[in-house]
């Protein structure tokens, strides 16, 4: 994984961004306590104590031990607590054991958080430009955590049969239901997609290269909670035929019947978010659904998913820094649209494309190098960023990617067509 270091971005820069992003990592983890921070409610999801010793020894690892002379770890056994998936950094606890880890304490991952970043402020005016570009990547990959942090600690509290809102927020001011889909239509072109080498990209999101796109019209806005409501009603979850093999055998498996937290009282439906349970807002993009179920609706709306590479010609002209996404730490959910055709924020949309790579894609050198590349196997890229996305992180070229069954992302659904 390479970043490109920006003319303007000096020591001073970076130290401020540095801490912004550290900062806005506690900020989210403040209403927790210690037994909050600590369990692991899925495999799926980490512990919010794990996000944030794993995004600390990152820095740690890959900034102070490798290019500060004489630098000593925090703690010697955190290099195996806190590792996540780097082959190159041996051994380390499993995955689905995180939520065993009670000890260090919470208060004592804060302390580490602390020490190094001490650390890492004192070194950043004398880092190599390679440690610099790796404090770059640093605070682009704790965003990410930022994200798996709200969507962890929601599933988490889902599971509390008393439902707490993590944080209350005012009752909901109804709004008019959007207008009839209106459809972005394009004709067959040849176009260039990916990174185009300006400031930060992952790996994943290039080679830059060119691309056919057939005569297609894009959506202009994301399925609503009232229309995903009404494919409920039409027997959506209980017909085989708008379902893809492997997505009817998981709704058959596990018994689904509704979007993630969606559950029917007294004849209407509501959902659990960071506020509590609520009534669905019918005018909001839908959230928390699955491949398989994006897909299956998409069938039986007469549509389809869009291809990653329709979905990103679309989305170039839109402001990739605007609409619904992670300012402060707060009840972020989806909000009903306003104001034209939005591509960003709100939800990731599900594209009908394997998360494969580019042509002429090649892995970086070192452990890093095992950030994206290894992931390209049975996974789906979803565009957009969400109303948990950290705002300025995304951009049109960004590929994200989940497995078909997932969903407790803020996921969602934008429709496409053949034209």
């Amino acid at each position: 994984m390479e970043a490109v270091r920006p003319a303007t971005d000096d020591a001073t820069t970076l130290a401020a961004r540095y801490d912004a992003v550290r900062s806005l990592t506690e900020a989210l983890v403040a209403p927790l306590s210690d037994a909050d921070a600590t369990v692991q409610s899925m495999d799926d999801a980490s512990p919010a104590k794990w996000h944030l010793a794993h995004t600390t020894w990152f820095f740690e690892t890959f900034v102070l031990r490798d290019h500060v002379a004489g630098y000593r770890a925090y703690d010697e056994r955190f290099a195996f607590l806190f590792n996540s998936y780097y082959e190159a950094e041996g051994k380390r606890h499993a995955r689905a054991r995180r939520g065993m880890v009670t000890r260090p304490a919470l208060a004592e991952v804060m302390a580490y958080r602390a020490a190094v970043d001490a650390a890492l402020l004192d070194a950043l005016p004398t880092l190599p430009d390679a440690a610099v570009a790796l404090v770059a990547l640093g605070c682009q990959h704790e965003e990410q955590h930022q994200e798996l942090l709200v969507t962890d600690i929601l599933h988490l509290f889902s599971e509390n049969p008393l439902e707490p809102a993590i944080w209350p927020a005012a009752r909901k001011v109804p709004v008019a239901l959007p207008g009839p889909v209106a459809w972005i239509e394009r004709q067959e072109q040849v176009v260039e997609i990916g990174h185009d080498g300006r400031g930060f990209a992952f790996d994943c999101e290039g080679p830059r290269h060119r691309a056919l796109v057939p005569a297609h019209a894009i959506a202009d806005r994301t399925v609503t909670n009232g229309e995903w409501a009404a494919f409920i009603a039409d027997g959506g979850y209980r017909e085989a035929r708008w379902w893809l093999s492997d997505g009817w055998a998981w709704v058959q498996r596990e018994g689904i019947a509704a979007p993630l937290y969606w559950e029917e009282r007294d004849g209407a439906w509501t959902r659990f978010g960071l506020d509590g349970r609520r009534a669905i807002d019918p005018a909001a993009p839908v959230t928390h659904v699955s491949f398989f179920e994006a897909d299956a609706y998409a069938a039986w709306a007469g549509a389809r998913l869009p291809t990653e590479i329709e979905w990103e010609v679309a989305a170039a002209g839109h402001d990739a820094r605007g609409g619904n996404q992670l300012d402060t730490a707060g009840a972020v959910e989806p909000r009903p649209a306003a104001g034209g055709p939005a591509f960003f924020g709100d939800v990731w949309e599900w594209t009908g494309s394997a998360y494969r790579p580019y042509p002429g894609f090649a892995a970086a050198e070192g452990a890093v190098g095992e950030y994206n590349g290894k992931f390209m196997s049975g996974q789906f890229v979803l565009r957009g960023g969400s109303c948990a996305t950290p705002r300025g992180h995304a951009r049109a070229s960004y590929r994200n990617f989940f497995y078909p069954h997932q969903r407790w992302q803020f996921t969602g659904v934008r429709l496409a067509k053949d034209v």
